[in-house]
């Protein structure tokens, strides 16, 4: 009966690990300093203003130059500053008669903008590390720094808003060739005296972005041949069905032997180590887990003498040491509570989280567990 009863228990472990697997793919930066990137891009833009425009859209025309930081936290979301700015090109009316006379003003700025990016490739077809081209959007406020028009000494900072796109060339791990265009608006920026309360530009700038220690991405989840599991379960049920088939034929043949007076030495049957396994980042015994703590609760509590070790475990690739001493204290304590709900004596039972101390397996995923023993 031992033997039989270790065969089960390790054939529900064994469910228990395989039903852990991730059915959808996803990828995040594993650690901040991951993903980190600088980009440089040189193009022209557009200040939209009445003024110009009564000189021809392509007076307004100037060059554009922009340095950008940032860091992308999974393959579809990544936040960036950017400094952007050279001059703009600003006609004023003189005169009582309109055109009799433009002075023409170079206006020296710069803008500074915090952007927030969507990579729409990556966010529809899913994460490919090898894709050719993606085309991404982007949008938020900024700053744009000035002198007012007639006053040399005086420099405005105007709030502006900002939306665009970007498509991404990719060369290597480390390396893009960027295309972007951008629209902003922002109020008068230089002053002017004309009737233009808002100034508008539209840019486009072609540059390069460089991604330190190359772009990694780790997944937390891997997909699952749905038919491989089924048949590791079936495979399972084979097995539990010829052990309890063995153990009812022992039953059986123990009823029809006749008594013999002698010595009989009684063997105890003790719980050896089980293993409840967890998602990444939860603390939730599914069910295959409780069947294995019921299981080992039959077990506890025939022997109330005996004393056990609740561990806990968390994954050492994944959190920070705080998180994950956090989370197998928890995992510990799940497991505790419900041995304790089916019958077992706490003076039986010590709790201990060991975080995500050096790994017991050799698979991350194995090491998000509760080990009784």
């Amino acid at each position: 009966m031992k033997c039989k009863f270790g065969i089960v228990s390790i054939m529900l472990a064994g469910i228990a690990l395989t039903a852990t697997a991730q059915t959808k793919e996803k990828y995040y930066s594993e650690k901040f300093k991951d993903n980190i990137f600088i980009s440089a891009g040189v193009g022209a833009q557009a200040c939209v203003n009445p003024d110009n425009f009564d000189y021809g859209f392509g007076h307004a025309i100037t060059p554009l130059i922009h340095v950008s930081v940032g860091k992308l936290f999974n393959p579809i979301w990544g936040v960036r500053g950017q400094v952007a700015g050279l001059w703009s090109t600003l006609y004023s009316e003189h005169g009582q008669i309109k055109g009799a006379y433009a002075e023409i003003k170079n206006k020296k700025y710069f803008t500074l903008h915090a952007d927030a990016m969507y990579n729409l490739s990556n966010s529809i077809g899913g994460y490919n590390p090898d894709r050719l081209f993606t085309l991404s959007v982007f949008a938020g406020p900024g700053l744009t720094f000035a002198k007012t028009y007639g006053d040399q000494d005086k420099l405005n900072a105007l709030i502006n808003g900002s939306v665009g796109l970007m498509g991404q060339f990719n060369v290597n791990r480390y390396l893009d060739v960027n295309i972007e265009a951008r629209g902003e608006v922002f109020p008068s920026m230089f002053g002017s005296k004309s009737n233009a309360y808002t100034d508008g530009a539209v840019s486009l700038t072609a540059g390069v972005t460089y991604t330190f220690g190359g772009k990694k991405f780790i997944s937390c989840g891997a997909k699952v041949d749905q038919d491989a599991i089924n048949a590791e379960i079936n495979r399972y049920r084979s097995e539990l069905a010829q052990a309890q088939a063995d153990l009812a034929n022992a039953k059986n043949a123990l009823a029809n032997v006749k008594p013999v007076t002698k010595e009989v030495v009684k063997e105890v049957e003790v719980a050896g180590p089980r293993a409840i396994f967890f998602k990444i980042g939860s603390a939730r015994i599914d069910d295959y887990g409780m069947v294995n703590i019921q299981l080992a609760a039959k077990i506890l509590k025939a022997n109330p003498d005996k004393k056990y070790k609740v561990a806990g475990y968390a994954d050492k690739a994944t959190g920070s040491a705080s998180w994950n001493q956090k989370l197998s204290e928890k995992r510990a304590q799940g497991v505790y509570d419900a041995l304790i709900k089916e019958g077992v004596s706490k003076d039986q039972l010590e709790l201990v989280g060991f975080g995500g101390t050096a790994n017991l397996f050799g698979k991350n995923y194995l090491n998000r567990v509760v080990i009784l023993e």
